[in-house]
């Protein structure tokens, strides 16, 4: 059997380490791996596949930025070729990125049936892109492996026929439990932000952030908002914040006139502000 695998970014890559791991053990399967482009820089993506042992992708899309609809469409232009191509007995999509839909679209426009991983979850927000990829993804896919009891009950809601509904568990518990085998935490934060954290108390301490979805950041009013309350939040309490390019990009025109282009940020208003992080190194952070 041949599975043709798509991801793009990094929520994908988590999730897609260990089934990829899954699939070279296995004498009758044979693996591919298109890799879209969607997050496109080192940071954003090829410390992913290093670190988590990924393979190197047999199709790589280099897509690149753009809005969402100009995402999904790129994707399928060049995706299409390859499926056609290779002719897989099967494609598989997880998670709910651009890529991920533009990967289920171009496959079931081609006859090839569409197993999706992490199915039937809901924020039951229509605004958030990543929702109406999940449901039109869901809608086209074939097989659907769920990740909690919730998402079945969605997809039954929803009127999907319960005998292609399973319930799985969700991959990322795999890849995170691998990685902490790896790394060692404590190590990662005591070589890197030790010295952050020393400076408002004896013992590190710090909050770290997280702050990248399209509905809170592309907001300019709601985004202000939210760096006022980290401001006096770092005040209190040292902030470690790797930034996201659209964060990025969102910075730059706000107050943060001197937000730097690497490396640490202002730390006058309490948050450091650093490149995104590998998986592993974040994960020291988020232990510690």
């Amino acid at each position: 059997m041949k599975i043709l695998n798509v991801v793009g970014a990094r929520p994908n890559f988590v999730k897609i380490a260990p089934i990829t791991s899954e699939m070279r053990k296995r004498s009758g399967i044979t693996p591919l791996l298109v890799h879209t482009g969607q997050h496109y820089d080192r940071e954003m993506s090829g410390s992913f596949f290093r670190d988590l042992d990924i393979p190197r992708p047999d199709y790589h899309l280099h897509v690149g930025p753009g809005s969402s609809a100009s995402q999904v469409s790129a994707i399928i232009g060049r995706l299409e070729p390859v499926m056609a191509q290779e002719r897989p007995d099967v494609v598989l999509v997880v998670g709910d990125v651009n890529s991920t839909l533009a990967g289920a679209l171009t496959a079931v426009k081609l006859g090839i049936p569409v197993v999706h991983v992490e199915a039937g979850l809901r924020s039951f927000d229509r605004k958030m892109p990543e929702e109406i990829n999940r449901v039109i993804t869901d809608a086209v896919s074939d097989l659907l492996f769920v990740s909690e009891p919730s998402g079945v009950g969605n997809l039954l809601r929803e009127g999907h026929p319960p005998e292609r509904i399973f319930l799985v568990g969700n991959v990322m518990i795999d890849t995170l439990k691998e990685a902490l085998k790896r790394k060692d935490g404590a190590a990662i934060f005591a070589s890197k932000f030790n010295s952050i954290c020393q400076t408002r108390s004896s013992a590190p301490r710090y909050a770290l952030l997280t702050l990248h979805r399209q509905g809170l950041v592309d907001d300019p009013v709601l985004f202000g908002k939210i760096w006022i309350v980290l401001k006096e939040i770092g005040q209190r309490i040292p902030i470690i914040f790797p930034v996201h390019p659209r964060t990025r990009l969102r910075l730059q025109t706000m107050e943060c006139k001197s937000f730097p282009a690497s490396g640490q940020g202002n730390g006058s208003i309490g948050i450091h502000m650093i490149d995104p992080l590998g998986y592993p190194e974040f994960l020291g952070l988020e232990k510690e």
